[in-house]
Formats: structure tokens, C-alpha cells, sequence
């Protein structure tokens, strides 16, 4: 679409406005609030065009303009910056993550929290899948003298993890003896029970065979085999009039309460696109959640996807604020489990 740079400085200036009061846009709030050097006169011709072209409509007789989802498009693709976080929020993001880097389900449970806050919008954020993915490594943090957390890595490059309680954590010496000799079982046998090789490894780190006879009991038993999803702040939707009714509300509440329903919204992909994905309004493909917008991505280990984090907001959402918070916190979420799991 080939459109003046007026049209585009005047979409731009109904959109910012929008986003900010919820109010339709009118010519003369353009003219008053963004220094175009046009009159209101011109400014309504301009606005006319815009709304034959589709990318803003009136809601009602007498009311200003608002962004259709095809002006929402336009703007994100071709008119948005991204706009950098403060550094306290930046820093914010950073601790959350690494205070929280001995359980990554409570790590998921804070990272959907904490940009429920930032964004005053609803998240999700799941857990990987284990379905048959069969066991690649382990790695042994210790937490405190009486814990540690066993991480496990997949050949999918999925990670999980178990928090494993001991009379004693072994010094770093042993503790990486004991991660090489378990990675070499699994190496040989996988999730198999051979007892002649457990009773070696269990002979030789005879002081630790309470501790190892739970390393092992999470090798052979696996984790869990379905993506757990962590939601929140869904309530912070109901702050935006546009969800005021209570029949749209309790329909959101209804969607945001089924979590079959949250994890093929994250999943879905309309363009086979990577990185963050911004479907807007009626692009998307559950008709419930047709006056939301969803920004989401995946967070990664090496090349494999593991987890899916999503925002959901009004049309309206500030997208660009939105896009810069997901996007650092999950370069934070991917450093940090590269971290747990030595970059493998």
C-alpha cells in the first residue's frame, strides 16, 4: 500500500493518540496535539482517504476515527519503534530471572507475573512438552548445602528440572564426577536399567547413594508429559472500557480459563514466522479472542523451541512498549537457561 507521508504522519497521530485515551480521534485533536503544519480541513480530507483505504473507521455518527486491525497492521509493520526499557526495569527483569533459576516452573510462574505487571495486560507462558523426547544429558546445581537442582536437557534441547534434597551436597569435585558418570550411563544405556552399570556408579560414590538413587530415580521416571501454562493478570484487561460489558467479559474469562484453548493460541503461526509474532484483532483464528491482540514468542535453548511466552491485550494495547519488554525478557530467559544447562 503506497501512502503519502501526510496520511502516514496523520495514521500515526490517531493511532498514538488512541492507544493512549481510548477515545475515536478527531481532526481538530490532531491538528491541536501533533505539529503536522496542516489544517483541521486538510487533516479530515486526509482522514477520509485513510478510511476508504480500510485503516480507520467510525464507531459511531459524530465520533472521531479509530485504527482498524488493518491500520493496527500497517502501524506495527512499517510505523512502530521500539522503544528501550528504563534501566531500573531492565535490571527488574534481569534479577527476577537469575533469583529464580532454581526451578524454572516457578521461574515461568514469576516471568507471567512479572509482565502482567510491566504491561497491565494478561500473559501466558508455558513449559515445554516432554512427550517422547528422549533424555540427551543432566546437569547438578547446587542450590544450598542440603539441595540441588537436577537439570535435564533433551536430544529436542528441551530443559526440566527436579529439586533434589541431601544430608549433604557434595563439593564441585565430586558433584562433576557424579554429572560425568550419569551422563555416561545415559550415553550407553538411555532411561534403561542396566543393575550392573548402576551398581558400579552407586559403588563408586558410595557416600552419595541416597543422593544418586534420586538422581536416578528422575533419569528412569522422566518429567512431566504435558506443557504446564502459567497465566496472569487477566484482570488487567477489564481495566480498558472496551471490555466494561459484562457478557464480553465473562466470554474472555471463559477463553483465558482454558488452557487447551491458551496453548493453540500460542502455538498458532500464521506466517511461519519466528521471533515475535504480533497477530492482531481478526487475524486471529479463535473468533472468542477476536478483540484482542496477542504478541507472543518462544524461548529457546540452542536451536530448539521449549516454551511459548504470550501477551494479551486490547487492539488498542501500546504495542511498541508491549514487543520491547517480552523481547528483553526472554533474552534474559535465554541466557540464563543457556547458563543452567552449559550452552547445550
Amino acid at each position: 500500500m503506497d501512502l503519502s507521508g501526510r496520511k502516514i504522519r496523520i495514521l500515526e497521530a490517531i493511532i498514538t493518540d488512541y492507544i493512549k485515551t481510548g477515545d475515536p480521534v478527531g481532526s481538530r485533536t490532531i491538528s491541536k496535539k501533533y505539529p503536522l503544519g496542516i489544517s483541521s480541513a486538510t487533516i479530515r480530507n486526509e482522514m477520509s482517504d485513510l478510511e476508504e483505504l480500510g485503516l480507520i473507521y467510525q464507531p459511531y455518527t459524530s465520533a472521531g476515527r479509530i485504527p482498524s486491525d488493518k491500520g493496527y497492521r500497517l502501524y506495527v509493520d512499517r510505523l512502530m519503534r521500539k522503544s528501550a526499557l528504563p534501566p531500573e526495569e531492565s535490571l527488574f527483569l534481569k534479577e527476577l530471572i537469575t533469583a529464580n533459576i532454581s526451578h524454572i516452573g516457578y521461574l515461568m510462574e514469576q516471568t507471567a507475573k512479572a509482565l502482567a505487571r510491566m504491561t497491565n495486560y494478561a500473559t501466558v507462558v508455558t513449559e515445554a512438552k516432554a512427550d517422547n523426547d528422549k533424555l540427551k544429558h543432566i546437569s547438578l546445581v547446587p542450590v544450598n548445602n542440603h539441595s540441588l537442582v537436577m537439570v535435564r536437557v533433551s536430544e529436542r534441547r528441551r530443559v526440566d528440572n527436579t529439586i533434589l534434597r541431601a544430608d549433604s551436597v557434595p563439593d564441585f569435585d565430586v558433584l562433576h564426577r557424579i554429572t560425568s558418570a550419569v551422563n555416561k550411563y545415559i550415553e550407553t544405556y538411555g532411561t534403561e536399567l542396566d543393575r550392573d552399570a548402576l551398581k558400579d556408579i552407586l559403588t563408586e560414590f558410595k557416600p552419595y547413594g541416597d543422593l544418586l538413587s534420586e538422581v536416578f530415580k528422575v533419569v528412569f521416571t522422566g518429567g512431566r508429559k504435558s506443557s504446564e501454562i502459567y497465566i496472569s493478570g487477566v484482570n488487567n484487561i477489564l481495566n480498558y472500557p472496551e471490555f466494561s460489558d459484562i457478557t464480553k467479559a465473562k466470554n474472555l474469562f471463559s477463553i483465558l480459563e482454558q488452557k487447551e484453548v491458551l496453548s493453540e493460541l500460542l502455538n498458532y503461526n500464521p506466517g511461519s514466522e519466528t521471533g515475535v509474532q504480533i497477530i492482531i484483532g481478526g487475524e486471529n483464528n479463535l473468533k472468542q479472542l477476536q478483540d484482542l491482540s496477542i504478541i507472543k514468542t518462544n524461548y529457546t535453548l540452542g536451536s530448539g523451541n521449549i516454551g511459548f511466552i504470550g501477551i494479551i491485550g486490547p487492539t488498542r494495547m501500546n504495542y511498541s512498549q508491549a514487543v520491547s519488554v517480552l523481547s528483553e525478557m526472554v533474552d534474559n530467559l535465554n541466557g540464563v537457561i543457556d547458563a543452567l544447562t552449559g550452552g547445550q
